[in-house]
């Protein structure tokens, strides 16, 4: 089993990391991922996102759902890479990856992840528009829905 954090503000090779993953994910059937851009809304237009985060918190925040998803779910590995700093629209912003013997665990596991990512993983987030507004981004109710929905399961 093997989980890889990375909190970074270079961007990242999408085909390479998911291609190196899946290389690396010996006994899996299923390889999972998921990639988060920076969304440009035609009706209000983002000049960029802003993403803060404490060093050292971050990362022990996101090694403690990586392991919780390894303990919920037969995994053999995990990869949350996440970035911060100044980013453009459709920019990558994070991905998180999850390999299983099985498809529904590899699944499930990555949508828990993302959950958590969503609502509870130590982020700040603004959005700045072509107007100089900047607004901090908010977890939305149907974000705290998802990952109560986790704690029932």
């Amino acid at each position: 089993m093997s989980i890889d954090i990375r909190v970074q503000s270079a961007a990242f090779d999408l085909g390479a990391e998911v291609n190196a993953f899946a290389a690396a994910a010996q006994g899996a059937g299923a390889v999972v991922s998921f990639t988060g851009v920076v969304r440009d809304l035609p009706e209000e237009p983002l000049a960029h996102m802003e993403i803060e985060h404490y060093a050292g918190m971050t990362e022990k925040a996101l090694l403690h759902i990586a392991k919780e998803a390894m303990a919920r779910w037969p995994l053999v590995r995990v990869l949350i890479i996440h970035r911060y700093g100044v980013l453009a629209p459709s920019e990558k912003i994070m991905m998180v990856a999850t390999a299983s013997p099985h498809r529904k665990a590899a699944f499930e596991s990555a949508d828990f992840l993302m959950d958590y990512l969503k609502s509870r993983a130590p982020f700040w987030k603004k959005e700045a528009r072509h107007d100089g507004r900047a607004d901090w981004v908010e977890a939305k109710d149907e974000d705290e829905a998802a990952l109560a929905a986790w704690k029932k399961s």
